[in-house]
């Protein structure tokens, strides 16, 4: 599960073993108390699912995949062209 960054206590991520289109997860917390979310990147950023995320976490968590959007589109090629 590489992360990507972690901002005020979300974590951006993606698994190992992800499809596309190019997306994000989104993950606040753990075991019974995790909340989590998921983003499309490409081809425009879109909240895909919520599932406990707050609607100021889920404008900080987009905000946050806006600001760096090259970023993960680059480590999600790296990632998945070394892992084929």
């Amino acid at each position: 599960m590489p992360t990507i960054f972690i901002l005020f206590g979300l974590r951006f991520m993606f698994y190992s073993d992800d499809h596309e289109p190019i997306h994000i997860h989104v993950i606040k917390g753990k075991g019974r108390n995790v909340k989590k979310a998921k983003f499309n990147i490409y081809p425009a950023i879109s909240l895909v699912e919520n599932d406990g995320l707050k609607l100021q976490e889920l404008k900080l968590a987009e905000s946050a995949i806006k600001d760096n959007k090259e970023i993960i589109i680059s480590r999600w090629v790296s990632f998945f062209n070394n892992n084929d």
